[in-house]
């Protein structure tokens, strides 16, 4: 009897253990369709329960440490794959170490990062990664590039969900948003996002107005924003083209890879009145891998982007192709090992200055991913460096843009631990002083010159600050860098004089004042005639770089006196004559002449000075000052001494 019993026991637990095991198998299933779709969060909902059960696995701890991840939530995945490398040891795969290993450093532990790295370069781990996490301890320490050159600060219209990708537009800023307290689809419930569980993407404008502050945050017009997401925005320097990232969404119908996902896309729109339509997926897009975060080149013939197509190195590496016109391209370039690793290479954005920014990590960083910068020449580009803090963080730091040396935005999540629902826009700009000092002395004697007035200009000419020099003669000015200025020294009885200085763009090159003398000559009689304008003005010629007409910063300087003599001599009348060194084409000087001439008189025009006051002509290459006609060898300098504007004083 007691036998029979323990059999019917034995039989019953070993049927409830069968029907739960099938339950959990079933519950698994599912968890595991939802991480294949990339449905994260609810995947990782399943897996927590099945776990919390005492079911327990290489796999599920490896794919509930991937929902984390993938969502940039470091802290959590740390969490699952520091059981997966405990509990599990002899299950493991070679990216579990690497995973482990970003995760780690991010979460503030750089030494066990290391430790990890070096097992995964063990098991056969790739060298594009294993190189750039050598010294990460105490990298993570150093200063970075341009460390501490920076202030940043939220902007203003960061949301709870999700704000990130911001893209200068003229007077604006393009980002994208999870809000839906401006909705384009306000008739509709809103649907989340599987990955995260916030809700679509959509494309905003805000305005930026005088002093750097964001107001007016709307919708961008037209048939940009659809159910689905739009993200990440790069436009022509004339505003009327827009590349823009999208899920793979077009004329109202979604088309998805033969695994059932909604890959990204990027889409050409242009512009019609104050609204984005004509809307073209680019030819090199596929419905079987991801394209995205596009980025134009300073002349616009080469657009960069990120990709996981096949080629890649990583997670998703920086690729191009070259515009060729009428919406043809040609076929993507990976660019590189240098820049590409096994991890992850995206949102690359090129400034005026032909800098090369992304986000990257692979690279030795901070943790998450970080921002880098290189400098790109034709198809090669330089040494990549990175920026300390307080740019980049532990977290992730990417989608950075920039107005060189002056304002720019990126975007982070360092302000919480909710991975991509705490990305939010950093405003950035440039803090950066360099002191200038020296005497005011006779420029005959070397003698101390005291009570000279001395006055600080910008490049407009306008006045900064002035002082009068005590019985050191000295001055001490404070300045900005990467700026050009005019320090103007005068005295009684002597002739004024004017010193231009362009200030470094990094302060580090300056360990101490710079230094400046400013010698001054006694005056003699004047010998201009009392309404000789042309003798008293002295007016100089200003100059012009190899093949160019626009008006550069030093010109500037010179023009801006000439403004200042039009101002204060209202039937003062300057004609301009403009002149090209001898090399080139006689004909295509002509005409080169003539756009210079122009670019000065509009240079005057700009700033309120009447039209009939001002005449202007190019000659081409007929009036060299110099011997350097054609075919004659010449220096850069002497051939610039001819590439000049000169003014005529008509009275």
């Amino acid at each position: 009897m007691n036998t029979r019993i323990y059999k019917i026991i034995l039989c019953f637990l070993s049927l409830i253990f069968f029907v739960s095991s099938f339950a959990q198998t079933g519950k698994l299933e599912k968890a595991n369709v939802k991480f294949d779709k990339y449905h994260y969060i609810d995947a990782r909902e399943i897996y927590l329960k099945v776990v919390d059960n005492g079911y327990r696995s290489a796999e599920i701890y490896r794919k509930l440490s991937e929902t984390y991840y993938f969502n940039s939530e470091y802290s959590g995945a740390s969490k699952w794959y520091y059981k997966l490398l405990n509990e599990f040891p002899d299950d493991l795969v070679v990216t579990d170490y690497f995973r482990a290993a970003q995760c780690l450093k991010s979460s503030g532990e750089p030494r066990e990062a290391e430790r990890l790295m070096e097992i995964y370069k063990t098991k056969g781990g790739t060298a594009l990664t294993i190189d750039s996490y050598k010294n990460v301890a105490d990298t993570l320490f150093e200063k970075g590039v341009n460390d501490k050159l920076f202030e940043l600060a939220k902007i203003t219209v960061n949301t709870e969900y999700s704000d990130f990708g911001p893209a200068f537009y003229g007077d604006k800023i393009v980002f994208a948003s999870s809000d839906k307290s401006v909705n384009a689809f306000e008739d509709q419930s809103v649907d989340l996002a599987g990955w995260d569980k916030q809700p679509f993407l959509d494309l905003y404008q805000v305005v930026v107005d005088e002093d750097m502050n964001l107001k007016e945050v709307e919708l961008l017009k037209g048939e940009i924003n659809t159910k689905y997401h739009e993200s990440t925005a790069v436009f022509s320097k004339d505003g009327n083209t827009m590349y823009f990232t999208r899920n793979n969404f077009l004329d109202g119908k979604k088309r998805k890879d033969k695994d059932f996902v909604i890959r990204l896309k990027i889409y050409k729109a242009t512009k019609a009145g104050d609204a984005w339509g004509n809307i073209k997926e680019l030819p090199f897009n596929s419905d079987s891998y991801s394209i995205g975060h596009p980025a134009l080149s300073t002349d616009e013939n080469r657009l960069y982007f990120a990709s996981d197509m096949p080629g890649t190195f990583g997670m998703s590496d920086l690729w191009y192709v070259d515009v060729l016109g009428n919406d043809s391209y040609t076929k993507p370039v990976n660019m590189g090992n240098k820049i590409n690793t096994a991890a992850r290479e995206t949102f690359p954005f090129v400034s005026t200055e032909n800098n090369l920014y992304f986000s990257s990590d692979g690279h030795k960083g901070y943790g998450g991913l970080d921002i880098f910068v290189t400098k790109l020449n034709e198809d090669d580009f330089g040494e990549i460096a990175t920026f300390g803090e307080p740019i980049n963080s532990v977290k992730d730091d990417f989608s950075f843009i920039i107005k060189e040396g002056r304002i720019g935005y990126f975007t982070s999540n360092r302000d919480g631990d909710e991975g991509s629902k705490s990305d939010d826009i950093y405003q950035i700009w440039e803090h950066c002083e360099i002191t200038i000092q020296g005497p005011i002395t006779d420029e005959d004697t070397g003698e101390l010159i005291p009570n000279a007035e001395v006055t600080l200009l910008d490049s407009n000419n306008d006045e900064i600050q002035k002082l009068v020099t005590g019985d050191d003669a000295l001055f001490t000015f404070n300045l900005e860098c990467n700026q050009r200025y005019v320090i103007r020294a005068k005295k009684e009885g002597y002739n004024p004089k004017e010193e231009i200085f362009e200030t470094p763009k990094n302060p580090k090159t300056i360990e101490m004042p710079i230094v400046l003398n400013i010698p001054l000559t006694m005056k003699v009689s004047d010998p201009c005639p009392p309404n000789d304008l042309g003798c008293k003005l002295t007016l100089q010629p200003i100059y012009f770089d190899y093949d160019q007409s626009n008006v550069r910063l030093d010109a500037e300087i010179e023009l801006a006196k000439i403004l200042a003599a039009l101002n204060e001599y209202p039937q003062l009348r300057i004609h301009i004559e403009s002149h090209t060194d001898s090399r080139g084409r006689d004909a295509y000087n002509l005409k080169l002449s003539q756009r210079r001439a122009k670019s000065t008189l509009q240079w005057l025009l700009d700033k309120g000075i009447a039209k009939n006051r001002l005449s202007a002509k190019g000659y081409g290459e007929s009036q060299l000052i110099n011997k350097c006609v054609n075919n004659v060898e010449c220096s850069e300098e002497e051939h610039q001494l001819n590439r000049r504007s000169m003014f005529i004083i008509k009275e």
